[in-house]
Formats: C-alpha cells, structure tokens, sequence
C-alpha cells in the first residue's frame, strides 16, 4: 500500500498569509482521509488539485476552532456540487449538535448521507477498519478534550517464492495457508519450514497524528516505531512554561516522544504565529534529531506535498 500525506495547514489558532491551519490529507491507495479541517481547508484542497468529493471519511481531533471551522464550508460545497456518496465524521459528541444546528439554520437537507462516528474521550477504539488499513484514537491532553489518530497498514499475506512451487509441488488450495505463515508437509511427511517457502512482504506504514496535546506518556507504546510521526510543535523550548499552560507542546516534547518511541521520522508543525520565520524551530528539532535517532525530521509546510512514505 502506498502513503502519501499532503499537508493544507501548519499553523496553529492564527492564520497567516503563508500558513493555514491545521489540516491534513492521508492518501492510502488513493483512499483520502481528511485530519483535521481548519478554516480555508477546501482552498487548499484546490491548490494541490485534490477533489473534495474523494474524501470520504473525516477526523476532528478536537473543538478549538482552527481544526474545525473550516468543516461546514467543506461539507456545503460537497452537498451544492451534487454529493450522493457518503460522508464519514469521526470527532467528540459535540461537534454532531454543531453541524446540526449550522445546517438548520441555513434550512440545508444534504443531498448525501453523512454519518457521524463519536470519538470517546478518555480511551482508544478502532475508529475505522477494513481490509488494508485500521484506524484508532489516541487520547491526548490539552486545554478541552482532544484526541489524536494512528493509521496502520494491516500485515500483508507473505509472497510465496515461485521456484518453490515447482520443488515441493505445492497445490493451489495450500497456498492461502501458506502465504498467512503456515508450514507445508510434503507427503513423506517431512515439514518444509514457511521461512523457507516465502519472503515477506514490503515493509508496512504507519502514520501517528499528535496534536494539540502536551507530551503524553500513555501514548508511547502505542505508537512505537511508527513509520511517521506528526508531533505538534507550537513553541520552541524557551516558551516550555507557556506551553503547560496552555495544553501544547514545545520543540523538546516533539522530540523526547520521537526519541522514547522510537519513531522512523518526525513531522512537526502547529507552530505558533510568533514564529515569522520557521527556521529557528526546524535547527531546533534537526539538533535535538541527532540524539533521537530517526531517519529524517520534517517540517509542515503548506505550499508543499509531502510524498514522505515514498521516501522512507
């Protein structure tokens, strides 16, 4: 399966001329889930020449309106452009009374069928599933509830390797159980070891979406050795006081999460609007990257289609 992450926006609650916020597209097989929909997301969808009517299914990390104020626009532009497919929102209970009460008082009845999927708050659940992919929560902290989401490739059958057909003489109704890992036994009775039969198959992705959040101990083991993953990163180390309080994270957070769980690669983003040029936070993070020992430190950008896993 292919990954590929475009980001939309970058900033946090405050847009800037060359930053939006926060909004994310995940392109698994060309399969489009939408993380996040801050305000001027179905603008940036144009930009990069993504058709909205290919997203199908949506997750609101929480109800700070720079994640999702650009939600109903979205899904008006969906329903006046002749929408009939369905349209799946995972995010917290409230935000179905808020979509509710913004269609009722346009007197909108959408063309198409939009379920909502509610995100608990203080545990994980598989959100979505089907036979590739799986996604769950992540339970975060920050000022008001908020949750962030780990997208896994499921395991891959292993590739039979074809001379060994013809040795061992492998009939066809064997090979499903071979390819899920199982030995095969020739008629002798002699076991032909599964290791020996196959090759596994490619290396799966894995993306973990962080934000806003402080650092969270509970979540390292969850998303340990993930192919990438986006860590918010609203203030550089000097403002760590400012961001406890407020219930973000800083350049050092991003990095001790990177570094404990083991993580391939890195993305940061979320970066306050004091910064006018990010550079200061990208030295940072890539200083703090020699001691973390992943592959590679990214950051967001939103001009900037990010084909990370193809890279990985």
């Amino acid at each position: 399966m292919s990954f590929k992450l475009t980001i939309l926006g970058c900033n946090s609650a405050i847009p800037t001329p060359t930053k939006n916020p926060t909004a994310q597209l995940l392109n698994a097989d060309e399969r489009f889930f939408l993380i996040d929909c801050g305000e001027g997301t179905q603008i940036q969808l144009l930009k990069n020449n993504i058709k909205a009517q290919k997203i199908n299914h949506i997750f609101i990390s929480h109800l700070h309106g720079d994640h999702y104020f650009g939600l109903i626009g979205l899904i008006n532009t969906m329903h006046l452009l002749g929408r009939k497919t369905e349209l799946n929102l995972y995010a917290h209970q409230q935000l179905k009374e808020i979509i509710d009460l913004q269609l009722s008082a346009s007197n909108t009845e959408l063309r198409f069928p939009l379920f909502f999927h509610s995100i608990p708050l203080d545990k994980e659940k598989v959100l979505y599933e089907d036979e590739s992919i799986i996604i769950h929560n992540l339970v975060l902290k920050h000022s008001i509830p908020s949750s962030g989401f780990l997208f896994k490739e499921k395991k891959k059958a292993r590739n039979i390797i074809k001379e060994k057909i013809e040795e061992y003489n492998i009939p066809i109704n064997e090979m499903t159980n071979i390819k899920n890992g199982a030995d095969f036994k020739l008629e002798d009775g002699k076991i032909i070891a599964n290791k020996e039969l196959t090759t596994i198959s490619k290396s799966l992705h894995s993306y973990g979406f962080c934000s806003d959040t402080t650092f969270v101990e509970e979540n390292i083991e969850t998303i340990k050795g993930v192919t990438l993953l986006y860590h918010e990163t609203t203030f550089m180390q000097d403002l760590e006081e400012k961001a406890k309080q407020t219930g973000h994270s800083t350049t050092m957070d991003a990095a001790n999460m990177a570094k404990r769980a083991k993580v391939k690669n890195l993305l940061i983003g979320h970066f306050s609007s004091r910064y006018k040029d990010l550079n200061d936070l990208v030295n940072t993070i890539n200083i703090l990257s020699s001691q973390i020992n992943t592959k590679k430190v990214w950051k967001e950008s939103s001009k900037n289609l990010l084909e990370i896993f193809k890279s990985i």
